[in-house]
């Protein structure tokens, strides 16, 4: 179900909470909220559908499909550059910095324990998500 999208900075600066396989239902949720708004969004964490649990999705350049994580957390991370992004929470774009190849683990949805790298624009979409989880704002 397409959720309306949270724009209450004060709600999205505060850190989420840990997802369970309790949250599944909020991440198919978030799909349909990401892919109602495919022409201007190509990623999004709960905490923009007033969920404040750690869980994003977002759109992978490499396979070319929407992918959901649950609880993800950056374990490395290489290549430093600045950008700018926009936000669909937010208005206007900001200076952000930004790692060219990032390795996340994270929960899959079927609360397997998974690793993956990601390179590019893939990588900083993720990178974006996470911020949201950890209640930072661009």
């Amino acid at each position: 179900m397409e959720r309306a999208i949270m724009t209450s900075e004060a709600f999205l600066r505060r850190p989420s909470d840990e997802a369970t396989e309790n949250d599944l239902p909020v991440a198919a949720d978030l799909m349909d909220t990401l892919a109602a708004h495919a022409d201007s969004c190509v990623g999004m964490a709960a905490n923009m559908i007033g969920v404040a649990k750690r869980i994003i999705v977002f759109h992978d350049e490499a396979t070319g499909r929407n992918m959901m994580m649950f609880n993800p957390i950056i374990a490395e991370s290489s290549g430093r550059y600045e950008t700018e992004e926009g936000c669909l929470s937010l208005k206007g774009v900001r200076p952000v910095v930004r790692y060219e190849r990032i390795t996340v683990t994270y929960r899959t949805r079927r609360w397997r324990e998974a690793t993956a790298t990601f390179d590019g624009f893939t990588a900083e979409i993720i990178q974006h998500e996470i911020d949201h989880c950890d209640g930072i704002l661009i």
